[in-house]
């Protein structure tokens, strides 16, 4: 609770103390630790692929440069597509929940005080705040209260999109720079090294701003970095052709 701290500042507002929790931070960190993540693994795991059948640096260099453009592009249209489909349903459920409330404010009213009822609230207490909430702001109540959905939850298709493809991009370059100045005889070896140290890193800054464990996070990125261009170096290998 607000007061209820011994350490909480008395002139300390409810939005400043709402501000002061990592959830409103989840949408863009998603698509942020998304983009990096991918950028990382995507590239190093093209560019190992290609060391691992190669014996020259520029198919390496092309391949990775190739494969940043295309993905950073890729991620941004994605997740633009994939979000704005999320807001269109949400749109289409506060219109249709707009309209029940017009048809039959009765039966809404019912369900609003079922719902806090469920919660834990006796039942004339439930239909009292049902009442006043809806008095109040009865289509806001329902949004967030029947359907779920508030200012946090809510997702924005432009900074999604723009938090994944740079993210991705600033991943990316990372791998990049190593198939662009590592010797190419120990190519490999260094995209992995190089790799998993940015992988720990970004686990551990997505874990830090978003209030998580930082270990659980380390742990989580490079396993699945790791399996990644591991498989990928296989297939460099098995369809092995110098080139």
């Amino acid at each position: 609770m607000l007061s209820s701290s011994k350490n909480t500042p008395r002139n300390l507002t409810l939005d400043n103390y709402l501000d002061s929790h990592y959830i409103h931070r989840s949408n863009w960190l998603r698509a942020a630790v998304l983009g990096a993540n991918d950028g990382i693994i995507s590239i190093s795991s093209i560019a190992i692929g290609i060391a691992a059948a190669s014996t020259t640096r520029d198919p390496i260099v092309l391949a990775t440069l190739a494969g940043l453009v295309a993905g950073a592009l890729s991620m941004a249209a994605g997740e633009y597509v994939s979000v704005s489909s999320q807001t269109d349903t949400e749109k289409a459920d506060i219109k249709r929940e707009a309209q029940e409330l017009k048809d039959m404010p009765e039966a809404e009213l019912r369900v609003l005080a079922q719902i806090y009822e469920k919660r834990g609230l006796r039942k004339e207490t439930a239909t009292q705040v049902a009442k006043e909430l809806t008095e109040a702001d009865a289509l806001g109540t329902h949004i967030r209260d029947e359907l779920g959905l508030n200012e946090i939850s809510q997702a924005n298709p432009i900074q999604a999109a723009l938090a994944s493809g740079a993210s991705f991009t600033i991943g990316g370059i990372l791998p990049m720079l190593v198939a662009l100045f590592a010797p190419i005889q120990f190519m490999e070896y260094s995209l992995y090294g190089f790799s998993i140290v940015s992988l720990m890193i970004l686990g551990a800054i997505a874990a830090k701003t978003g209030g998580s464990s930082i270990s659980k996070a380390i742990g989580r990125i490079t396993i699945w970095g790791t399996l990644a261009m591991g498989l990928t170096a296989l297939v460099g290998y098995f369809f092995g052709v110098s080139v």
